[in-house]
């Protein structure tokens, strides 16, 4: 689970790897991102259904995690 704590201190990197997707929370803007791996980074709504269960039960990667691949 990512806590609250890391949302507030900066960017955020999550891994889910049950649906085989990352996610990245730009706090400067509050724009969410998502990607697939090996995929494309797109925007999604801050409200997506996926990306709250990955806040949930994903992990936080850094963000050289997030783009490898």
């Amino acid at each position: 689970m990512v806590t609250i704590k890391a949302f507030i201190e900066g960017d955020v990197y999550i891994d889910y790897p049950y649906e085989d997707v990352k996610f990245r929370f730009e706090k400067e803007t509050g724009k969410v991102y998502k990607r697939r791996y090996g995929g494309v980074e797109m925007e999604i709504p801050g409200n997506s259904k996926l990306y709250y269960e990955a806040r949930r039960g994903g992990c936080a990667i850094t963000r050289e995690e997030y783009f490898r691949d």
